[in-house]
């Protein structure tokens, strides 16, 4: 082969690479694939397949807290339930965690004013002896007031902080507030206090306190930590201004070992590219105060009823779906988990995303790196407009609790941005019941996955790159 002809080769194989990346990386996509995704959009927004299925999960299972045996329920109905829609390759993945258990709990201020004050245990925290803690209280209107306190300022007492959360349609005021419930009772017991108490993380009036995770930090002893109902908050705010406040805290928690527990999986088998998985989920789990209808059964139900609906097509996309119901997402086991069993096929996990923040419409969609401007970007923008969706063009930072790991692994997140303007009204409470959910709004979230979870399926697009090119 002459010189000149080889460089012609070469050029045109160059050529020929460029015009691979970019197809894989910012192809647009066909005017069939896209008329397909909307016909899907359009067709969710009267599909009662998501609803049947969260309002058979709260009502036949109800509260589902990880390591007991109504979870262990849940995940045989679960597997039942994508079964019986035709999803394939359904399994249970098991892993091991310490269950925790929440036993008696209750809290009465002693003294002069007698009275009794609702809270719950957070999840996580250890007992209190079998005759409980009283103690005077050292009270903090902010975190950042009891992080200033001195080492030992807080010996024998009850830390209580009285902070309030901020509500906002994204969530953002519980982001900002969460550290007060994971790491205050480690700093608390840092300054010499012997339990814990906070405002509950929410933003609703019911006297019903909030529960939630926490964690405790190396290096600090480990004291009860409990949530107060935020009229229960307020009451200790104005008794601690008129002098000394005691309470009498009693919890009896308890912590299985090594307890069971199940990620369950369900896929949509892709025809030309079924090593390639688009990953959806939501966490089965759920608190044990409330059914889990808005935290999350209704995440699992807007997985499941768009899978469902590609499913049922003609013609399935080139890439699997891999629905995941994630099975101690409260406690922060099971995404790690699945991460480690599934670290040999990272690399072939092309998006992944986790419906976890309640019932409410789909708003916006925030897409990996520089998909927001990609053909990717604009078509999908096109496809959810008439959904009262948009394209927002700030990159995903996350994708959901379950997929953190997968994340830092390299798999690109994707955020379908639902309206909680009154999540956290009653959220990890007594009161996160079915009857909070709007069936249309449910309905409207799983057009707006659908139309995502097809295109990511159906293309080529390489969020991987698109991710990259935005660095």
């Amino acid at each position: 082969m002459g010189k000149i002809l080889r460089i012609l080769v070469v050029a045109v194989a160059v050529a020929a690479s460029a015009g691979a990346t970019m197809r894989a990386t910012d192809a647009l996509p066909s005017e069939p694939l896209a008329a397909t995704a909307s016909n899907l959009g359009q067709k969710a927004l009267n599909d009662p397949a998501a609803f049947d299925f969260v309002e058979s999960l709260t009502t036949e299972i109800g509260p589902r807290l990880a390591g007991t045996e109504a979870h262990r329920r849940a995940v045989a109905w679960a597997e039942a339930r994508l079964k019986a829609a035709g999803f394939e390759n359904v399994h249970s993945e098991p892993f091991s965690f310490p269950a925790w258990i929440r036993g008696a709990e209750s809290a009465d201020i002693v003294g002069s004013a007698p009275q009794h004050l609702a809270v719950t245990a957070l999840g996580g925290s250890v007992a209190t002896d079998a005759n409980g803690i009283e103690a005077e209280i050292a009270l903090f209107r902010t975190y950042d007031d009891l992080l200033a306190a001195a080492p030992g300022s807080l010996s024998g007492k009850i830390a209580v902080v009285t902070q309030r959360m901020v509500r906002a349609q994204d969530g953002s005021g519980y982001g900002a507030a969460n550290p007060i419930r994971r790491y205050g009772a480690s700093e608390a017991a840092r300054r010499g206090a012997v339990a814990y108490l906070l405002r509950s993380l929410g933003t609703g009036s019911h006297r019903l306190p909030h529960t939630g995770a926490l964690n405790y930090e190396d290096g600090a002893p480990r004291i009860p930590a409990a949530a107060l109902a935020i009229p229960d908050a307020d009451q200790l705010e104005r008794l601690a201004a008129l002098g000394p406040v005691r309470i009498r805290l009693l919890l009896t928690t308890t912590i299985q070992e090594n307890a069971p527990s199940w990620n369950v999986v369900g896929e949509v088998g892709g025809t030309e590219h079924p090593d390639e998985v688009v990953l959806i989920g939501g966490h089965l789990d759920s608190w044990d105060l409330g059914t889990g209808a808005t935290d999350d059964g209704a995440g699992v139900a807007i997985a499941f009823g768009a899978a469902r609906l590609i499913a049922g097509l003609p013609q399935r996309p080139s890439r699997t779906i891999r629905v995941v119901l994630f099975g101690a997402e409260e406690l922060n086991f099971s995404g790690a988990a699945y991460a480690r069993a599934h670290e040999g096929e990272i690399g072939k996990i092309v998006v992944a995303a986790e419906a976890d923040f309640g019932a409410r419409n789909v708003y916006s969609v925030q897409l990996p790196g520089a998909a927001a401007d990609s053909d990717f970007g604009r078509t999908l923008a096109r496809i959810i407009a008439p959904l009262g969706a948009n394209v927002d063009r700030r990159p995903a930072l996350g994708g959901g609790d379950d997929i953190r790991e997968l994340q830092k692994a390299g798999v690109p997140a994707v955020s379908l941005r639902q309206d909680g303007l009154d999540y956290f009204d009653t959220h990890h409470t007594a009161d996160d019941t079915l009857d909070k959910i709007d069936p249309k709004q449910l309905d409207q979230a799983v057009a707006v996955w659908s139309a995502f979870i097809y295109l990511a399926a159906a293309t080529d697009v390489d969020f991987r790159s698109l991710a990259l090119r935005a660095k």
